[in-house]
């Protein structure tokens, strides 16, 4: 019987904005073009989104190399002083306090922790002032040439490679002990041995990537939220298709200061799920 609840989050436009544009912005490319010029060709032609912008980051990488001798390539060191700096949503620097201390309050035997499965890049979601917040971070990831420049995806985040990072929390194969061991994730751990089962589980994100979490967790008894950016209101509708197909438990603005309705869902959810986890605790073994 686990006394676990987790909170799991997307990171672009769930807990900041679209960060992998914030930092084509800030080494001046023009976004527009990027997505539009580069990205969405590679779509038509049937590649998936994500390895399809990590291979255009790749090559814009090498050509800004091309013309500068080399300075202008994209370098970790840039990544990381991007992650630093970027800017996150309303409420989200205090977002962890404020939920830890409610489930604390309520139920101090029940352990609420925090994940973040993101289609993003790793060293940029790893330097933000809230990575040290999570329990395990998982995101795409690069390798780095002999010059520092971008070379490689190292690891690819999509679709249904996120819901594989959702088992690896239910089975508890998280943390330092188990980098590098790819296939622990596929060994079988019996149904009262799972460290935090589905039912005991908060899944939030925005977009299509996300959609696989939202059916796994929904469908296993737990929480899926999907929000949408108020500063990009035509994302909206995309959003509210969520609700329609029945795929998320509740739709909000990202936002997270402790007067907005998606935190006081969030707050709700969680100190319900700590109910019942304490509540099956108690039964267990009493």
């Amino acid at each position: 019987m686990s006394d676990v609840i987790a909170l799991i989050f997307d990171f672009d436009d769930t807990l900041a904005p679209d960060s992998t544009s914030g930092f084509l912005e800030s080494i001046g490319v023009d976004t527009q073009q990027f997505w539009s010029g580069r990205v969405d060709p590679l779509l038509n032609q049937d590649w998936d989104p994500v390895p399809a912008y990590l291979h255009e980051m790749i090559e814009l990488s090498k050509s800004r190399a091309a013309s500068s001798g080399g300075a202008e390539a994209i370098k970790q060191a840039d990544l990381v002083n991007w992650g630093q700096r970027l800017p996150l949503h309303v409420g989200v620097a205090t977002l962890f306090t404020r939920l830890r201390e409610q489930v604390r309050k309520r139920h101090p035997q029940v352990q609420l922790e925090f994940y973040l499965i993101s289609s993003g890049i790793g060293d940029v979601v790893r330097n933000t002032p809230i990575a040290k917040e999570f329990t395990d971070i998982w995101a795409s990831e690069f390798i780095y040439d002999e010059t520092g420049g971008i070379s490689f995806p190292r690891r690819i985040v999509s679709f249904t490679d996120k819901t594989r990072y959702l088992f690896h929390i239910q089975k508890g194969i998280v943390g330092p002990a188990y980098v590098g061991k790819p296939f622990e994730v596929n060994r079988k751990v019996a149904e009262d041995r799972l460290r935090v089962p589905f039912d005991q589980m908060v899944f939030v994100g925005d977009g299509y990537t996300d959609i696989p979490c939202f059916s796994v967790v929904k469908r296993g008894g737990g929480y899926a939220f999907g929000v949408w950016d108020p500063k990009h209101r035509d994302k909206r509708s995309r959003a509210w298709g969520f609700i329609e197909d029945g795929r998320v438990s509740n739709l909000n603005q990202a936002r997270y200061d402790e007067d907005a309705e998606l935190y006081q869902w969030l707050e709700e959810a969680l100190t319900s799920l700590a109910s019942r986890v304490a509540l099956k605790s108690r039964q267990y073994r009493g």
